[in-house]
């Protein structure tokens, strides 16, 4: 039994929520979430030894200052918002300090805003929904989310609303000392659609934590499109859990560059509840230095008719080491299921080391469900095909490196996000 150390007390956590004027259930969540922080062990994560990471370097909450204009913010982070700054959350350290909605969407009912705001304005919904798909009893790392969190992203978009635009959050830490937890929560209603881009950002430097978690609901017909980008400097600890729920005909895409520079895990797990619910997922990263990287996707079928597909495509450099799980799970009378997932992890120096597991749990038979899983170092004879066309050998292996991560960043839908990993990923590579 692992015991955990909490880093923060009964009597802070009150404190705090009542500084905040939280209403009184989430005082209660909070306290009642920190006392099974105390209790519950760390998740069991396949081949990490996650009690070996440094865990205990949270902060402490430190109000955060409101911008006055988005050109306060440092240079490194500004370029993330790219051409269009109308529809943005920004989440600083400890809370968010700027949010900007269009009138013309919130003339249509969509709420944008951080979830300290929305859980004042917009109580019975965010009550209604608030750790309600990933639970805090699950392990001592949602526990002590749900006793900490701040700041976060909560967007809610009404029936039949459709969301032409990309709604940003970005997400940076620049004071290692503060406490950095934000919570995303997005309701999509019936028949409504909407893409969501966020953006994790800290420079390199002091050890510190990043304990957040996304839930998405899905109602019958809606479509959700997730995409972020995690960009952690090296001393961060990333700790992620992604998940939505899919009712009957909606649909959820995740499109997610894990490239954070210190240790990391995210889980990333649909759930399609509902006949005809789809979903999709498509996740790289890139590993360097002495990174240890867990990643797991899932898709579990509960209705029938659903179809899932997962891609993980895994670089990892130096002493890297990267487990990629895919696990398709299709309960009892999911008949017509079709769950499809693939991971490939490409090494590119001999003390790398990389591990694909595909793991396919099926409780049905009339389904269908395959899987697909390489570990390997660049294939020697395309470098000497493309070197026997003049190029040098970095540059081959920068091709080659780009190829094997294109059928995902291709498949980007967003020209802004592409760009990003694209850059990102070139960084990484070049270092």
């Amino acid at each position: 039994m692992t015991q955990t150390v909490l880093p923060i007390d009964r009597n802070s956590v009150a404190d705090l929520s009542k500084s905040r004027n939280e209403p009184s259930w989430l005082t209660d969540l909070r306290l009642k979430a920190l006392e099974l922080a105390g209790s519950l062990e760390l998740p069991k994560l396949e081949k990490t030894r996650i009690d070996r990471w440094h865990l205990d370097a949270y902060g402490s909450y430190k109000t955060p200052a409101p911008l006055q204009s988005l050109e306060q913010l440092p240079e490194a982070v500004k370029t993330l918002i790219g051409e269009s700054a109308d529809n943005v959350v920004v989440h600083r350290n400890s809370g968010a300090v700027w949010k900007q909605l269009t009138s013309e969407l919130a003339g249509k009912g969509v709420v944008f805003t951080d979830l300290e705001t929305a859980a004042k304005e917009h109580g019975d919904l965010v009550q209604k929904y608030f750790m309600s798909v990933v639970k805090p009893e699950e392990n001592s790392v949602t526990a002590l989310h749900a006793a900490i969190w701040n700041g976060g992203v909560f967007l809610y978009v009404p029936k039949n609303v459709q969301v032409e635009v990309p709604l940003q959050a970005l997400f940076f830490s620049d004071d290692a000392d503060a406490t950095f937890a934000p919570h995303v929560l997005i309701v999509a209603e019936a028949n409504s659609s909407v893409t969501y881009v966020d953006n994790y950002f800290s420079e390199d430097g002091k050890e510190f934590v990043h304990n957040g978690i996304v839930e998405v609901i899905a109602k019958p017909g809606a479509k959700v499109q997730f995409a972020t980008v995690q960009n952690l400097g090296k001393g961060s600890t990333g700790l992620m859990y992604r998940r939505a729920i899919v009712d009957n005909d909606a649909r959820v895409e995740w499109i997610v560059g894990e490239l954070n520079s210190g240790n990391a895990m995210a889980d990333t797990a649909t759930l399609l509840q509902g006949n005809g619910s789809s979903s999709d997922a498509k996740v790289i990263s890139v590993g360097n230095g002495d990174q240890k990287v867990n990643l797991t996707t899932r898709a579990t079928h509960f209705g029938k008719s659903t179809p899932s597909d997962m891609i993980t495509r895994a670089v990892m450099m130096d002493e890297a080491t990267a487990i990629i799980n895919g696990i398709t799970k299709i309960e009892k009378r999911a008949t017509g299921a079709n769950g499809q997932q693939t991971e490939r992890v490409l090494m590119l120096s001999p003390k790398a080391r990389g591990d694909a597991n595909p793991i396919l749990l099926i409780d049905e038979d009339d389904v269908k469900a395959g899987h697909a899983a390489s570990v390997g170092q660049v294939n020697p004879e395309h470098m000497y095909y493309l070197m026997s066309r003049g190029i040098t050998r970095a540059e081959a292996h920068k091709l080659v490196v780009y190829g094997f991560l294109a059928p995902v960043i291709n498949e980007v839908p967003i020209e802004n996000v592409q760009k990003q990993l694209q850059s990102l990923v070139e960084r990484k590579l070049g270092q």
